[in-house]
């Protein structure tokens, strides 16, 4: 479970009902069925008009990928992987590795590992991988601009909600008390509005990107940690090459670890 999409969302209405509750604004307000119906939905149309039936259906998916913790190989991990596989390809060469292919949960690294088994000329894996990266930056690309769309319609959505409002609340000002109590129902609308769009659908296609980055992030660690082995470097030489997709912090602790292997070792 993703903490910090439930702690926004949850933090997001605290500060809309905290808010009201602080200019003793009437909760009761909030429960305006007709302001739901008009941003929901409309928003919904406008994505169907807007983008293809193929790229709606993922909308489902895509709400559960922001609710799920993502899971990806850590970064350091992967550098001591490697490593052990140029081990292994340096003393056994590199069909050796065919029985560690079966292991790999990756099917990226799966598939990538297979080619540079098979044969494969070093330029033809590079662009083969590199191709699938761009093919899914791209889909990445089309989910998070479902919901930033979204998020540029909600508050606009909001405005026509209000004139909606509005306009059935001056069809009868014959009661002051009455039209006074629709007005402010009317801008409920607006309200709902800017709240999906700000807090909900807009922070959701930053947190797309986001996840897109760093597994992407990850893919080209992949390949070049790959192409290396295929090359038959050295240990070291993986580990200096791929200690850049690193933060400073994390070539720190990995220096450690590795210090605190050796030394053990050493000791044994």
């Amino acid at each position: 479970m993703e903490k910090s999409t439930l702690i926004g969302i949850g933090l997001g209405l605290v500060a809309v009902v905290g808010g009201m509750f602080l200019k003793h604004a009437p909760l009761i307000n909030l429960y305006n069925p007709a302001a739901f119906v008009i941003i929901l939905v409309g928003t919904a149309a406008s994505l169907f008009v807007g983008f293809p039936m193929s790229e709606i259906k993922k909308f489902p998916k895509l709400i559960k990928l922001v609710f799920t913790a993502q899971q990806l190989v850590p970064r350091a991990e992967l550098i001591r992987l490697f490593m052990d596989w140029a081990t292994i390809t340096r003393r056994e060469g590199l069909l050796a590795l065919e029985t560690q292919v079966d292991d790999i949960k990756d099917p990226f690294l799966r598939n990538g590992m297979r080619m540079i088994i098979d044969g494969n000329d070093q330029d033809f894996v590079r662009d083969v991988l590199l191709e699938d990266i761009a093919a899914t930056e791209e889909r990445h690309k089309a989910g998070a601009l479902l919901f930033s769309q979204a998020g540029m319609y909600a508050p606009t959505l909001g405005v026509l909600g209000a004139v909606i409002g509005l306009i059935a609340a001056l069809a009868d000002m014959s009661d002051m008390n009455k039209l006074a109590a629709a007005i402010a129902a009317a801008f409920i609308a607006t309200l709902l509005g800017i709240f999906t769009g700000y807090v909900l659908w807009h922070p959701i296609a930053n947190k797309l990107k986001r996840l897109s980055k760093r597994e992407l992030e990850i893919r080209l660690m992949m390949v070049e940690g790959l192409l290396s082995i295929q090359s038959g470097v050295s240990t070291i030489a993986i580990s200096q090459k791929l200690s850049v997709f690193l933060t400073p912090t994390e070539r720190q602790q990995m220096s450690e670890k590795e210090g605190v292997v050796s030394e053990q070792t050493a000791q044994a």
